[in-house]
């Protein structure tokens, strides 16, 4: 298992590093021991962690309540909890992982 994604139980943990204010949402690939992801949302008034939930929504095809930020709220470098997700993303950084 890598650093940046592990299971616990039937939850993913999911270690991130943000860029906010990118021309669009993406994940794109590995800072340090962290997933990056790039965000179009500012970094001001929670937009940026509104986005951040709303993005690995989709990606993960989970409710948005099935996604907590554990820690790092107020910074870039964040760990994620995703409860149950129903797919996983068809990354590179993902490509270990099996529902």
């Amino acid at each position: 298992m890598t650093s940046y994604v592990r299971w616990d139980a039937d939850d993913l943990i999911l270690l991130c590093h943000l860029q906010p204010g990118a021309k669009h949402s993406d994940f794109v690939g590995l800072h340090g021991e962290r997933i990056k992801i790039r965000l179009n949302a500012p970094p001001v008034d929670g937009k940026a962690n509104n986005q951040l939930i709303a993005f690995l929504s989709k990606a993960f095809a989970v409710p948005k309540h099935a996604i907590q930020i554990e820690s790092g709220e107020l910074s870039r470098q964040k760990r994620l909890r995703i409860s149950k997700p129903n797919q996983i993303p068809e990354r590179p950084e993902f490509k270990h992982l099996v529902i």
